[in-house]
């Protein structure tokens, strides 16, 4: 079975991005073949400060490898490096209905946020469906949000094997619904976008001044605090151990503690979880060439196989 995720380097790392991609990604390298990809070319549609996307890509490669991903397990690369997936994009472009891409609620969203209406955007389903396809992918984890750019990827290869033959298999997707929501520091899903985030590798300093900022009610101390929707416990209960979390639920409960003392043990449990990590990548820090040779390494594998797949695709269209 061969996995294919993706993660865009539009900024720093922070825990929504740990609990709902990362760490999926690094238990699944244990149960297939799995191609990690960092989407530079869909990060194009939102940044456009070249210095500044060198660096998230590095950075991003630098925290993902921190957190555990083993380049032994998985094929990790750039998607830029990869030769063929621009031209698979353009190829399926020809056959992609426009009403399909118009029915895409992601376009949709970050037009509504301001964004500007580029071609980019609105053909980011196609880039992703070629993302998926050119690899020969089987599963696909993604975010709710996600899914309908997998579906369009089968329409897509759907599309082309009755056009041009039997070309493509056709992906599923799997989602990890029970990390989609985590929250951020002001109770909505933590995103770059409302900057509401908790940085994988802050400043001890910056960390705490932010655990310490998350929205609460104005419950008196002696008072019980209400369990439903509490942003610390959510975020604790993936940070602390499962008798650690029931522990602080029945403090919550009983009353007789403010807010400030729970956000005290949430982030020590954050500090003391991270700590492995930051570890790791103060190694990678003081190693560089590493990173590049694993960058490297991914790359040469996964245009070995994007290439035998476009060749396939360009002698059916007629391109051969």
């Amino acid at each position: 079975m061969r996995i294919l995720s993706g993660i865009q380097p539009s900024g720093t790392l922070h825990l929504g991005n740990y609990f709902g991609m990362m760490q999926p990604a690094i238990e699944l390298q244990d149960r297939g073949e799995a191609f990690y990809f960092i989407a530079d070319y869909h990060a194009l549609t939102t940044l456009k400060d070249p210095a500044v996307l060198r660096q998230n890509v590095r950075e991003v490669a630098i925290d993902f490898l921190a957190a555990g991903l083993d380049p032994k397990k998985c094929c990790f690369f750039r998607q830029s490096d990869i030769r063929g997936v621009a031209e698979l994009s353009w190829i399926l472009a020809t056959v992609a209905p426009m009403g399909l891409l118009e029915r895409c609620h992601s376009y949709k969203d970050k037009i509504a946020k301001g964004l500007p209406a580029s071609v980019g955007l609105f053909s980011y389903p196609v880039l992703m469906a070629a993302d998926i396809l050119i690899y020969e992918s089987d599963l696909v984890p993604v975010g709710k949000d996600q899914k309908q750019h997998v579906e369009v990827a089968r329409d897509l290869a759907v599309k082309m094997n009755e056009t041009y033959g039997p070309l493509f298999k056709l992906p599923e997707h799997s989602i990890r619904a029970e990390t989609e929501a985590l929250p951020g520091l002001d109770g909505a899903k933590m995103s770059k976008s409302y900057g509401n985030t908790i940085g994988l590798f802050w400043e001890e300093a910056v960390m705490r001044k932010k655990v310490m900022s998350i929205k609460t009610d104005s419950t008196p101390v002696e008072a019980p605090k209400p369990i439903e929707g509490s942003v610390i416990l959510e975020l604790y209960r993936h940070m602390g151990s499962p008798a650690d979390y029931e522990a602080m639920k029945t403090s919550f409960q009983a009353g007789g503690n403010g807010y400030g003392v729970y956000k005290k043990q949430l982030f020590e449990a954050i500090w003391e979880y991270l700590a492995p990590m930051r570890t790791r990548r103060e190694e990678l820090l003081r190693d560089p060439g590493y990173v590049d040779a694993v960058l490297k390494e991914g790359a040469e594998k996964a245009n070995t196989i994007a290439d035998q797949v476009l060749e396939r695709v360009r002698k059916a269209v007629g391109l051969r």
